[in-house]
């Protein structure tokens, strides 16, 4: 019997630098990654430096004819830029290359495509895929037929080049309808949050920065959680797509629920991040944002510009909010203090080994808890539904049952202290 293998996409990956080299080079090691996640091996890079990007071509024509001799020499079966192209660029360098072209937002739609678990998650993609390709339907013949190991290729991708533009809209209209039934239902799950005073604390950061290994830290010192109950971790990008939420509860009865969102890449397409909104909403209901940054990483810095930036355009960026340098577990003491003044908060920790992340939790605590205080309270008994709304939805820390009635230690806040005022002996 004849072993069939999947054929494996070998790309070169491509890049105009307008500015600092060092820059594009550091894109180019994250695009490579993206590509390895994708299924794809990348088997030579080119750069072009260049005071403009080609409106027309992406590269200089020269620069072309250099790639076409590089395509034959590495036996290549792609390209990707590592910008988004235009419709023309992409055609104009798939009639001069011969080859299949593509770009960055191509590739982190395929890999979306490929982790979306969930039925929103699919929808958000999807919707995404099909605004994406829908305006570059002419010059997408051979990246739509050529269909090789997945990249580029999952989800609506693999639909035959005569699917127009109006059975897209058709589809983008009804996945639309869909995606706001699912909105509804997360609204009312909001909802019924907000009646519930436990505060939300969301992880956010670029992706593979441990945020998952964070989650998972926290879940295994949380009173009551079974090991069975751990957020996927690998080291790759996306490794997670769908968020993740779970109640935080600490030996002292103090609790939070703990949220863990989609990572973020540079030149993470528009169109996801309009397309997850719905699902990066979570942070906006957020008391407190913790980002979590790889220290361990050479462009560290960056990667915190960038999280930083796609919260700002959901309208969260006034939300406080705490850094954590993951990773110190891979780096020296000399390294992390050649850092300099950090003038935000920050706390330096390893998810992994859990060093420092009791400290991490010492400053989330004062953060989310600030407002608090322990009161005591004696309820009637002919009271008992505000006994019940207590114990249902606050941090008690003692109830007994006496004569004249319930007796709570609870903590609240200061705004809700008038609710109370009437039951407060101390």
């Amino acid at each position: 019997m004849i072993e069939i293998k999947d054929v494996v996409e070998k790309v070169i990956l491509v890049a105009v630098s307008l500015e600092d080299i060092k820059d594009t080079n550091e894109a180019l090691d994250e695009l490579e990654e993206l590509v390895k996640t994708a299924g794809a091996v990348t088997v030579a890079r080119m750069v072009q430096n260049r005071d403009t990007i080609n409106n027309g071509t992406y590269l200089g024509k020269g620069k072309i004819e250099e790639l076409r001799t590089e395509i034959l020499m590495y036996e290549a079966t792609g390209i990707v830029c590592d910008d988004e192209l235009s419709p023309i660029q992409l055609k104009n360098l798939e009639d001069m290359l011969d080859t299949k072209v593509m770009d960055r937002t191509m590739v982190i739609l395929d890999i979306f495509a490929g982790r979306a678990s969930t039925k929103e998650g699919k929808i958000q993609v999807e919707l995404a895929q099909l605004k994406y390709r829908s305006s570059r339907l002419i010059g997408m013949g051979k990246s739509l037929s050529k269909l090789g190991g997945g990249i580029g290729t999952r989800g609506p991708g693999e639909k035959k080049l005569e699917v127009d533009r109006r059975i897209i809209k058709e589809r983008v209209a009804q996945l639309n309808s869909e995606l706001e039934d699912v909105k509804r239902h997360r609204m009312e799950q909001r909802k019924h949050r907000s009646n519930n005073p436990t505060p939300v604390v969301c992880i956010a950061g670029y992706t593979n920065a441990g945020k998952s290994t964070l989650m998972n830290y926290f879940m295994g010192i949380s009173t009551g959680d079974t090991p069975e109950n751990k957020a996927f971790v690998k080291d790759m990008l996306f490794a997670t797509l769908d968020p993740f939420s779970k109640k935080i509860t600490f030996e002292d009865n103090k609790s939070f629920i703990l949220t863990d969102t989609v990572g973020f890449v540079s030149k993470l397409p528009h169109s996801l991040v309009e397309a997850f909104k719905s699902t990066l909403e979570e942070v906006t209901e957020a008391s407190l944002l913790v980002y979590v940054v790889d220290i361990s990483s050479d462009n560290y810095m960056h990667q915190l510009n960038v999280t930083r930036q796609v919260i700002g355009e959901l309208n969260a960026k006034d939300i406080p909010y705490l850094v954590a340098y993951n990773k110190i577990d891979k780096i020296s003491q000399d390294d992390l203090e050649k850092r300099g003044d950090i003038t935000h908060p920050y706390v330096d920790i390893s998810a992994l080994t859990g060093q420092g992340v009791e400290a991490l939790i010492d400053e989330i605590k004062k953060t989310i808890f600030i407002d608090e205080r322990e009161v005591e309270l004696l309820i009637p008994y002919v009271d008992g539904s505000i006994t019940s709304s207590l114990q249902n939805s606050r941090t008690i820390l003692l109830t007994e049952y006496r004569e004249e009635g319930t007796y709570i230690k609870v903590v609240l806040k200061s705004t809700e202290l008038s609710r109370y005022e009437k039951y407060i002996i101390n």
